[in-house]
């Protein structure tokens, strides 16, 4: 697993990061995969849930989806994040959208996404978000984009 410090690493050759979870600082983010102005529009949609689930008390948040590939116009992200030390009441109140999985299409309203708990099923196979996002259609192992929202600043 990469630490913050370190440089996200280069696509596979599927258009994949590397297997695992990157850590990265959220300027690096922002410059690797804001590269156009469909994909700055998801991060400022991403930059919203992050700032919501950080005055929760969440402390980690991952991206997933076409959004962390090389494909030039992905068509949302996918996000997941730590429940540990959530303050829900804080979220039914004043986000509710992150708690409603099941109304995707006011999420990506929203944030321009869709995110999810890390420990909630999704997907066909039984698998909690956190690792489901770590596989391709194929079940193949792939990376994923992990920002520590305690040392970050919006």
């Amino acid at each position: 697993m990469l630490r913050c410090e370190e440089v996200i690493p280069e696509f596979d050759e599927n258009g994949n990061l590397p297997p695992g979870v990157q850590f990265c600082e959220w300027e690096e983010f922002k410059e690797r995969f804001g590269t156009n102005s469909t994909r700055r529009q998801m991060i400022d949609g991403l930059e919203l849930a992050m700032t919501q689930l950080k005055s929760a008390g969440c402390r980690t948040i991952y991206i997933d989806g076409s959004f962390v590939t090389s494909k030039p116009k992905p068509g949302d992200f996918d996000a997941c994040w730590e429940p540990e030390d959530v303050d829900y009441d804080y979220l039914r109140k004043n986000a509710p959208r992150l708690l409603n999985h099941l109304d995707r299409s006011a999420q990506k309203s929203k944030y321009k996404g869709e995110i999810f708990r890390s420990d909630q099923p999704v997907g066909d196979y039984g698998l909690a978000s956190l690792e489901f996002f770590q596989r391709d259609r194929k079940l193949n192992y792939k990376g994923i984009i992990a920002i520590d929202l305690l040392r970050w600043k919006p």
